[in-house]
């Protein structure tokens, strides 16, 4: 997974109380998804009821075309710090509950667990060859919290990802080259070679541990 971050303040969707609206077309079904995504990215932020009415008024002014009574561009840098203050949390706590999870999942059967932390188990075994840490390789992937809550997915995108094992997260350089063309793999990542004690706002706290499941969809060899 690339460390990109994508920082997706948008719709907090409100509780579906007396009311409110509910999908019914596919249109409104769609748009309600899309709400719906970008509200779990929000999720972290942990907004208070008037957070959350101020976040859709901004939603509400720029979905209308209306006129915005705080400039995006200008707060650029306040958004960040925000980000950085409500996602913190303690990276402590987290560790440790990392670590719980990381010793369940090794007592998995057909699970693996290296000297770096590194959890992998197959799920789907695959019969071409291993990548090299020079090869191109394309996957499709899903990657969760250990709550289960989902922060990135090329399966929702509709496209597999293509990249080389030196611009990916440490987890992902170490455990590609032990899956073979076709298989799918759970990878629990410890943060220590994930996105460490920082994370990745707001999505993926500090201390963080992450599961992936990957689908190594084919290898392209570099010259």
């Amino acid at each position: 997974m690339r460390r990109a971050i994508v920082i997706g303040l948008a719709l907090a969707a409100g509780s579906g109380g007396c009311g409110q609206p509910e999908p019914r077309t596919p249109d409104e079904k769609a748009i309600y998804a899309i709400g719906a995504h970008i509200g779990r990215q929000a999720a972290p932020l942990r907004l208070t009821p008037g957070e959350v009415e101020m976040l859709q008024r901004g939603v509400g002014d720029a979905a209308r075309g209306g006129k915005l009574l705080v400039d995006p561009a200008a707060y650029g840098a306040t958004v960040q710090e925000l980000i950085r203050k409500r996602t913190s949390g303690d990276v402590g706590q987290e560790k440790q509950r990392g670590l719980a999870f990381q010793a369940k999942a090794a007592q998995e059967p057909g699970a693996v667990k290296t000297e770096t932390g590194l959890v992998i188990r197959t799920l789907e075994p695959g019969r071409g060859r291993s990548p090299s840490a020079r090869d191109l390789v394309k996957v499709h992937y899903r990657g969760t919290l250990t709550s289960g809550l989902p922060f990135d997915s090329s399966y929702d995108r509709g496209k597999p990802l293509e990249f080389t094992l030196d611009g990916v997260i440490p987890c992902w350089s170490q455990a590609l080259p032990r899956m073979k063309v076709g298989e799918k793999a759970r990878l629990v990542c410890p943060p220590e070679i994930a996105y460490g004690d920082a994370g990745s706002p707001p999505n993926i706290s500090g201390g963080s541990t992450l599961v992936f499941e990957v689908e190594l969809l084919g290898i392209t060899p570099r010259k």
